[in-house]
């Protein structure tokens, strides 16, 4: 597990970096366009937040737990985010369709969270979100046969792998100060969230998904084995303090 410093550093570099050939031409086809461009200005706008709601529930836990270096780390994931919808609003620019400033899922999103101001929630939140990004950009790279297009989802898929891990170190460290009864509510809370947010992807972007060659059993199986390996390890935290608390020990 990385410290707090070492994710400040590896953000600090990773932000410099430069994958994408910006000189060459998009070349996307109109039917392309038609297929995609409602999720592309979506998520463009989801990207570009200025993450107000959770710099101040990442100041109120780094109080907390006097991990003040979390603030900074914090400032710099969503800079990276924030490049991500640059990036995208960039291509949108070039191939001459709007920046959308209003969209119904990122509206509700931007509610739900403009009341949250738990770290625990908006961790939950971002690893759901991060995941389904994931499938999401994947998808958008294989709708397409733009390169501009393919070397921004590159980018973005990089980046998100490690945005995963980074949430799910912080996730498991919450998790951990919590009693075995409230991990376990805690837990069927998360798969609930998960799950329900996820349908609610697929409802906004199934265009796309679809554009991309993802069905709706192909993104739920997706979904579900990025469930395991993020949220659903959590479980072994579970067993692990049940055996403590009971003294039981295994063979």
């Amino acid at each position: 597990m990385s410290t707090t410093k070492q994710w400040f550093c590896y953000f600090k570099n990773n932000l410099e970096m430069e994958r994408i050939n910006w000189n060459q031409p998009p070349g996307i086809s109109q039917a392309e366009i038609k297929r995609i461009l409602k999720s592309l200005q979506a998520w463009q706008l989801g990207e570009t937040s200025d993450g107000k709601n959770l710099l101040k529930a990442c100041s109120k836990y780094a109080t907390k737990t006097g991990d003040l270096h979390y603030v900074k780390t914090m400032e710099l994931f969503i800079k990276e985010e924030q490049k991500h919808g640059n990036n995208l609003g960039r291509y949108l620019d070039i191939i001459g369709q709007a920046r959308i400033k209003k969209d119904w899922g990122d509206s509700l999103f931007r509610k739900i969270r403009g009341f949250n101001t738990s770290m625990e929630l908006w961790t939950l939140a971002v690893i759901t979100i991060e995941n389904a990004a994931q499938i999401f950009y994947q998808a958008l790279k294989d709708a397409t046969q733009c390169k501009l297009l393919k070397e921004i989802c590159t980018d973005i898929l990089i980046d998100e792998a490690p945005h995963i891990k980074f949430q799910q170190e912080r996730f498991s460290e919450i998790f951990k100060m919590k009693s075995v009864f409230a991990r376990n509510v805690s837990f069927c809370c998360y798969k609930y969230f998960y799950f329900s947010t996820s349908l609610v992807i697929w409802m906004a972007h199934k265009k796309l998904f679809k554009a991309g060659h993802v069905d709706f059993k192909k993104y739920c199986t997706k979904m579900h084995i990025k469930f395991e390996k993020t949220i659903g390890k959590l479980r072994f935290e579970i067993n692990e303090e049940y055996i403590v608390s009971t003294g039981q020990h295994t063979a």
